[in-house]
């Protein structure tokens, strides 16, 4: 969702110290608590997309999105899948 080659950068190398504010900063919170620590999403997180301005439609996507990820990752892990060049 970004052009900028330095945010991707810096999201790749500490996603939590990257230079982002706003909706993309409680989007890529969320979505690395839900990946992390999956148990401990509360109530709290998503009403922090919430006050981001986050439609709840948009907190489902953003719950969608991460998980898909998240599955589709380990499977590929769990069957020794090796990505393939460019």
């Amino acid at each position: 969702m970004t052009d900028d080659d330095g945010l991707l950068a810096a999201l790749m190398q500490d996603p939590h110290a990257a230079p982002l504010s706003g909706q993309r900063r409680a989007l890529v919170n969320y979505a690395l608590k839900l990946t992390e620590s999956p148990h401990s999403i509360t109530e709290v997180d998503i009403n922090s997309l919430r006050e981001a301005g986050l439609s709840d439609a948009a907190v489902h996507d953003a719950a969608a999105v991460t998980a898909y990820f998240n599955f589709v990752n380990r499977m590929a892990s769990g069957l020794g899948v090796e990505l393939e060049a460019e």
